[in-house]
C-alpha cells in the first residue's frame, strides 16, 4: 500500500513539473503562470488559457491533456483501489478472527490488554493456553491483530462483548482492566453468566480483594501488594527468592514446579503417598497436597492418601512431570 501511495505521488510529481518545465521553454511564462496552467489543464477545471498560447503550446497542451489526464485518472483509480482493498482485508481479517474464536474451546478470557493483561496474555500463550483478549481500544487491537492474538473490540463490562468472547465455552476469565470498579463489574457479569467459571481478578486500591471476593471473584491478585512482598522476600531470604525464580521464571534449570489433578481413571487413587512409587520412579517431590473442599497440606507425609479430585503440587523434571500426568488419568481428565 505504502509502495502503490509513493509511487502516485512520484506520478503526480512529475507530470506537474514536466507540464510547468514545458510551459516555461515553450512560451516562456513565468514557473507559476506555467504551473498554474497545467494544474487547470490535467484537473480538467478548464478556466482557460492563463496567456495566447502559440502552436507549439497548444501542441503542448493536447500532449499533456492526453498524458497527464489519464494519469491523473490511473492514479486517481489507484488509490480508491488501495483504500477499498484495505478495507476488505479488515474486514476479511475481522470474521477470519471471529470464525477462530466461535472455534475456541477451554481458552481464556482477558479484559484488559494494559501491562498487567499483556504479561498475563503473553505467559499464557507461552505455556499452550488459548486467549482472547476483550479490549475496548481500537489502537491497541491493531497492535494485537498485528502479534495475532485473537480479540474483541469493545467493553468487557458489556454482557454481549464476553459472549463474543466465548464465555460459554472459556475455561477463565482474567479480569486486569486499571479501574477496580470495572473489575467488580466484570467479575459480577461473568459470573452470572457462567457461576462455574474460573474468575481471577486484579485489584489496586485497598479494599478492593474483599469487593471482589464478595462479586464472586475466585482468586484476587494485588500486583502492588505481591511486588511488595517479593522485594521483602529478596531482603530477607535472598537464596530463597533465587529458588522462587529459578523454579518460575527461568528455562536454564530442568526444574519446574507444577499442579495436577488426580483423575477417575488412576490406579493411585486411594494409594498413600509411600506406596505410589513417585518418589522413587519419578524423582519428584509432593509439596503440597489440595483437597477437592479446598484443604491445603503442606509436606505431606508418607501415609497421605491420594484420593480422586485431590491436586498434586509437585516439583521435578518436565518429563517426570509429563510421567505422573500419566499415572494420575491427567490426560482422561482433560479431555
Amino acid at each position: 500500500m505504502l509502495k502503490r501511495l509513493g509511487i502516485s505521488v512520484g506520478l503526480i510529481a512529475l507530470i506537474l513539473l514536466g507540464g510547468a518545465l514545458g510551459y516555461h521553454f515553450i512560451e516562456g511564462w513565468s514557473f507559476l503562470d506555467a504551473l498554474y496552467m497545467t494544474v487547470i489543464s490535467v484537473t480538467t477545471v478548464g478556466y482557460g488559457e492563463v496567456q495566447p498560447l502559440g502552436s507549439a503550446g497548444r501542441i503542448f497542451t493536447m500532449i499533456m491533456l492526453f498524458t497527464g489526464v489519464g494519469a491523473v485518472l490511473y492514479i486517481l483509480s489507484a488509490l480508491t483501489q488501495t483504500v477499498v482493498e484495505g478495507k476488505l482485508r479488515e474486514v476479511m481479517g475481522r470474521r477470519s478472527q471471529l470464525r477462530q474464536i466461535r472455534a475456541l474451546k477451554g481458552h481464556y478470557i482477558i479484559c484488559g490488554y494494559g501491562r498487567i493483561g499483556a504479561l498475563v496474555t503473553d505467559m499464557l500463550r507461552e505455556n499452550g493456553q488459548k486467549v482472547v483478549v476483550v479490549e475496548n481500544s481500537e489502537e491497541i487491537t491493531r497492535r494485537l491483530e498485528e502479534e495475532g492474538v485473537l480479540y474483541v473490540l469493545g467493553s468487557a463490562t458489556e454482557d454481549e462483548a464476553l459472549f463474543a468472547a466465548g464465555i460459554d465455552r472459556a475455561r477463565g476469565l482474567v479480569a486486569t482492566v486499571s479501574s477496580d470498579a470495572d473489575n467488580v463489574f466484570i467479575v459480577l457479569s461473568a459470573k452470572q453468566i457462567r457461576p462455574d467459571l474460573l474468575v481471577i481478578a486484579r485489584a489496586t486500591e485497598p479494599g478492593s480483594e474483599r469487593k471482589l471476593k464478595r462479586a464472586g471473584a475466585d482468586k484476587v491478585v494485588s500486583p502492588y501488594f505481591i511486588g511488595a512482598r517479593r522485594i521483602a522476600q529478596t531482603v530477607l531470604r535472598p537464596s530463597v527468592a533465587d529458588f522462587i525464580d529459578l523454579t518460575f521464571h527461568s528455562s536454564d534449570i530442568a526444574l519446574q514446579m507444577e499442579e495436577l489433578k488426580v483423575g477417575r481413571g488412576t490406579e493411585l487413587a486411594g494409594v498413600a503417598l509411600k506406596d505410589t512409587g513417585i518418589r522413587q520412579k519419578l524423582n519428584l517431590i509432593i509439596l503440597a497436597i489440595k483437597k477437592a473442599d479446598g484443604d491445603m497440606t503442606f509436606n505431606p507425609g508418607a501415609d497421605t492418601v491420594i484420593d480422586v479430585g485431590d491436586t498434586l503440587i509437585a516439583l521435578g523434571t518436565r518429563g517426570s512431570m509429563r510421567k505422573l500426568a500419566e499415572l494420575l488419568g491427567h490426560g482422561e481428565e482433560e479431555g
